[in-house]
């Protein structure tokens, strides 16, 4: 399926039409699947399965008010959506153990943290943190790290140039590795 007929089936699947919906699962999934295999393939424990995430994605994706633009922007979504459900999880786990052990990931490409488990909880909460200080170093952490798109994808979806994502993708980084590591010490 050609990129002009993808975002007029994902602007009929969004618009509510659940034909479209049907008929855009079999051209997205296993991109889907991809990014939900790279947020699961992070876990220390990771007791969910790649499809189970997609499905309940996808689910929450046409079960709301949710709209894109094109093609990345509805992976970046997906990849949202993936990260809020497995934060979600984790915050659960964590209250039913009462305080007991939160929900690790292993992180890659964020200086000072490559391989390290961290706290799935502690990363949203920096995400956050980011997300007040730069939305823009925010969004460009989400479509990377969690989307997995390009650096000319994301300069393409955010209409920045490539070299500003590159830049604001280091920053980002570094920030993030430094913080994460003060959560740790």
């Amino acid at each position: 399926m050609n990129q002009t007929d993808m975002t007029r089936l994902l602007t009929r699947a969004a618009r509510g039409h659940d034909e479209a919906v049907h008929e855009l699962l079999p051209h997205v999934y296993g991109e889907l699947r991809a990014v939900a295999a790279r947020h699961l393939r992070r876990r220390v424990d990771a007791s969910l399965e790649p499809t189970a995430l997609v499905h309940e994605a996808y689910v929450r994706l046409f079960d709301g008010e949710t709209s894109w633009s094109d093609r990345h922007h509805f992976f970046a979504l997906a990849a949202r959506v993936m990260r809020d459900l497995l934060t979600d999880r984790a915050r659960r786990r964590a209250a039913l153990k009462r305080g007991g052990a939160h929900d690790r990931v292993t992180l890659q490409g964020l200086p000072g943290t490559d391989g390290v488990a961290v706290d799935l909880i502690d990363l949203d909460e920096a995400l956050g943190e980011l997300e007040r200080l730069d939305p823009r170093q925010h969004r460009i952490v989400e479509l990377r790290y969690f989307g997995g798109l390009e650096m000319v994808d994301i300069a393409s979806l955010l209409e920045i140039s490539k070299s500003t994502v590159e830049r604001e993708w280091r920053i980002a980084r570094a920030w993030l590795g430094q913080r994460l590591a003060e959560d740790h010490s």
